[in-house]
């Protein structure tokens, strides 16, 4: 089972080992969500958010000098704030729990889906949007791009009306994409996602856009679209 939230995830495998109880994308109160329709009208006016509009370039990740080393580059949305991940660091946090093994197993499991492990996350709260542009790496081997995209899917629980699609980036790689819709148990609410897969000499690479709500996934839309657009090997 995959364990979903809406905090980043540092934070989150940090909750792992306070309560071993992580939720769906999480639930915001409606205080957030006033906050959030407030400052998505700024972003929007600046260029990084809203659906039909095209987002800006507030620099890019993948390079050795950049906030995350990846086997790829992609130009990240202005205000958009992105953080390594060490998973191993993340993971030996949650051993040293009050619940010891649990968490870790926990923590373990928020930080991999299927064949690639959680590498950056790219927070849009800066923005006004609640939600993460996620990019998860694998192991270098013979996995094409669509198979690692079906089984990282597959390894999230609740998904239905799948649809994958060949794509090429901006930056010359080929890749395969999927829209799907993911339904929360815990919060009886179903939201759009989607994800792009690429394979690279170094390993297969995710890009995964959720959101907390399909209102948000759909404002955050023009960032996802500036990564794909963007997108080339490092």
């Amino acid at each position: 089972m995959q364990v979903r939230v809406g905090y980043g995830v540092g934070v989150a495998v940090q909750a792992v080992v306070l309560t071993a109880v992580l939720a769906g994308c999480g639930q915001s109160s409606d205080g957030d969500r006033k906050a959030s329709a407030s400052a998505a009208a700024t972003a929007t006016a600046d260029g990084a958010g809203g659906k039909g509009t095209a987002a800006e370039s507030g620099g890019t990740v993948g390079a050795a000098d950049s906030a995350c080393e990846l086997p790829v580059s992609f130009a990240v949305a202005r205000h958009w704030k992105a953080e390594s991940i060490d998973t191993g660091e993340e993971s030996a946090k949650a051993s040293d729990g009050p619940d010891g093994g649990l968490s870790k197993a926990l923590a373990d499991s928020l930080l991999r889906q299927g064949p690639v492990t959680a590498a950056c996350e790219i927070d849009a709260k800066p923005a006004g949007h609640i939600g993460f542009l996620r990019v998860w790496t694998g192991e270098p081997g013979d996995a094409d791009a669509r198979s690692v995209l079906r089984a990282f899917v597959a390894a999230e629980d609740n998904v239905s009306e799948e649809r994958y699609r060949d794509v090429k980036t901006g930056g010359g790689v080929a890749g395969v994409e999927v829209e799907y819709l993911y339904t929360s148990k815990l919060l009886d609410e179903t939201k759009k996602e989607r994800a792009l897969s690429v394979a690279t000499p170094d390993g297969p690479v995710v890009l995964h856009l959720g959101g907390m709500d399909t209102e948000e996934h759909e404002a955050m839309l023009p960032a996802y679209e500036l990564a794909k657009r963007t997108l080339r090997v490092t």
